[in-house]
């Protein structure tokens, strides 16, 4: 049986499923990455929102170093840290921490959007200046703190220094494709809700990118949807969670995970069905038989170098199984 060759991950915005409490949804977070960390998977990444009551992944570095507590050598990351909310001197004094107490497992994602409405950004800010447009600045920074001795100014990350904690940029454009190419950064692209533009990024990374100290050639890696099931029909029931949790951001409203239902068309209209559809239009969905054809398929087109997966699924085991689906997949079993 043919091989996908490819590392896959696994990225969790920790959602409150339907009865839980928000530990309950913490202990359900560590327990799928002490699943993904048994089965071989690369890396374990969490989340940044803020004022969502419908997810716990508001304090991105503690969930983390909660997870590296609960797990034995899995890496586990952010997807991302937004960084216009955060002083980039501590986002490395925190992973600077992190990564002393935990050697080579902590990795840092970077995204430029605050994760959240606007007025809830203000009250997050640093300061009132758009930090956005600081976005590059603050990620050289970064890079700087994590760096030797020798790179750095007289304002140190302690701890911090020497610890080359590895640095990826996210994006769900195209803006933050040329700054990951142009700094040698690895790019992680957002399919997983905003596809639109991942053909046009993945390019764009390709062609501009410049070697650095960092990576002698371009890393893409791409977030995306998956559920995998024994058959199709099953998978097919089961993604109606996610079609869910898509109607919920296109409606703006506030509902945890809920359980699959037989019938979508009872709970959405076609406007909103075609909105939640193509913000999750990338998604492998079915049978292991099924994905392993999806996959192909992806990888014929875009060839990436990594696959970070998402799933939405109600059940925690049939999540699990989901992951385990996948994996068997690339491993060619």
């Amino acid at each position: 049986m043919a091989t996908i060759h490819i590392p896959v991950s696994v990225l969790n915005l920790a959602p409150i499923r339907e009865g839980q409490t928000a530990k309950q949804a913490i202990e359900a977070m560590v327990e799928l990455a002490q699943a993904a960390e048994k089965m071989g998977y690369q890396r374990y990444w969490i989340a940044e929102h803020h004022n969502t009551p419908t997810l716990v992944s508001s304090a991105t570095s503690i969930l983390i170093k909660h997870t590296l507590e609960h797990t034995n050598q899995i890496r586990v990351g952010s997807g991302g840290i937004m960084l216009p909310n955060h002083s980039p001197l501590v986002v490395a004094e925190q992973f600077g921490t992190m990564a002393t107490i935990y050697p080579d497992r902590v990795e840092l994602g970077l995204g430029r959007a605050p994760g959240t409405d606007m007025m809830t950004a203000n009250a997050l800010r640093r300061s009132k200046a758009d930090s956005v447009y600081t976005f590059p600045e603050d990620v050289k920074a970064l890079l700087t703190y994590f760096g030797s001795e020798e790179q750095q100014g007289y304002v140190k990350a302690h701890p911090g220094v020497g610890t080359n904690i590895p640095v990826y940029i996210l994006g769900s454009s195209t803006d933050s494709a040329y700054l990951a190419a142009s700094l040698g950064l690895p790019y992680v692209f957002a399919s997983h809700f905003a596809p639109r533009f991942m053909e046009e990024a993945i390019s764009i990374y390709r062609k501009q990118f410049q070697p650095s100290e960092y990576l002698d050639r371009p890393y893409m890696m791409v977030c995306l949807n998956v559920i995998a099931a024994e058959t199709d029909e099953e998978a097919h029931y089961l993604s109606t969670t996610k079609h869910q949790f898509f109607l919920n951001v296109v409606r703006g409203s506030q509902n945890p995970l809920r359980p699959p239902v037989e019938n979508m068309d009872e709970l959405w209209n076609p406007m909103e069905k075609e909105m939640a559809s193509s913000m999750s239009s990338v998604t492998l969905l079915g049978s292991k038989e099924t994905i392993r054809q999806q996959l192909t398929r992806f990888q014929e087109i875009y060839a990436v170098d990594e696959i970070m997966a998402v799933s939405y699924i109600f059940d925690p085991e049939k999540q699990k199984r989901s992951f385990e689906i996948l994996k068997e997949v690339v491993d060619g079993k």
